[in-house]
């Protein structure tokens, strides 16, 4: 008895053992600047001078004062995640399920294909987007309207007001088969496929039932973990407008400025750190009250 007490506690120890290195990191890359975030959004802090606390002030400037973040920043981040995310993760589901229908090789080639975006989404926002979009008759985009007779001379796309939102959609859907899709394209692969068998006898007969009956609800762990990245991946997603034009403010009329653009205004060009705080706080909750919705949407 002694001896299986013993053996237990050294196992505990052992899975304890493992854990600490990601506990570590977790609390020192999340936990830690969360709180310093939240302590920093009550002070006014310049990065220079030690702060100073002022309560609720940076949160009342926030909501009643600056009008950017209101007409501008706060309604374009609300359509930029709502499309993104919504719309890479069903973009994502939908290519992780068909090609989980293909043959080993093709699936692995266009999988890597599908998420490479992910991984080089700088290098090609330079190389690529930046080429497609370019104001003048270089610009592929303009030289392919101009050619079809669409308009008569060149559109300068990154600073239009008009375009420059529809533009970051494009690029970052572009670019949304992360990790998620991979997630659920393994979840797609790793599927009880017993469950499938006793379907086609109680009379499921073609793929989309296969998907609706059995696939989705077999794998909400890993339709939430994509919901989660995807929603995550939206509403942080600021550097997409800033590579295409080369400034924060996005556009002069701050038609493409997110959140996380208007964190780095004030934190590190303004230096205004308690401000740019209480802005990151304000996104924390947003993540956090739409990863709940998904939490609820995915829970068993």
């Amino acid at each position: 008895m002694e001896r299986s007490v013993s053996l237990e506690k050294r196992r505990e120890r052992s899975a304890y053992a493992f854990v600490l290195p990601y506990a570590i990191l977790f609390s020192v890359f999340i936990i830690v600047p969360i709180i310093l975030a939240i302590t920093l959004s009550f002070t006014n802090f310049n990065s220079i001078e030690f702060p100073t606390f002022v309560g609720f002030l940076n949160y009342i400037n926030l909501l009643t004062q600056d009008d950017i973040f209101m007409q501008y920043v706060l309604p374009n981040t609300i359509i930029f995640s709502l499309i993104v995310g919504p719309g890479g993760y069903i973009l994502g589901f939908l290519l992780a399920w068909i090609l989980a229908q293909l043959t080993r090789v093709p699936r692995t080639i266009l999988a890597l294909i599908f998420y490479s975006p992910s991984m080089t989404a700088g290098v090609a926002m330079t190389v690529v987007w930046r080429i497609i979009f370019s104001g003048n008759e270089a610009g592929y985009l303009n030289g392919i309207l101009m050619q079809l007779g669409m308009i008569n001379e060149p559109i300068i796309w990154t600073t239009d007001s008009r375009f420059i939102l529809p533009i970051m959609i494009v690029v970052a859907l572009w670019g949304s088969m992360g990790v998620g899709f991979l997630a659920m394209m393994a979840g797609v692969l790793n599927g009880d496929r017993e469950l499938y068998e006793a379907a086609a006898i109680d009379g499921v007969s073609n793929r989309f039932q296969e998907l609706i009956y059995i696939t989705i609800p077999s794998m909400k762990p890993q339709m939430l973990f994509g919901a989660v990245m995807s929603i995550v991946g939206a509403f942080s997603n600021g550097l997409i407008g800033v590579q295409l034009t080369g400034s924060n403010p996005v556009t002069g009329s701050y038609a493409g400025q997110l959140i996380v653009n208007h964190i780095d205004d004030y934190g590190f060009q303004r230096y205004e750190m308690g401000y740019a705080a209480a802005v990151s706080v304000i996104l924390l909750i947003m993540i956090y009250l739409f990863s709940m919705v998904a939490k609820r949407l995915f829970s068993e």
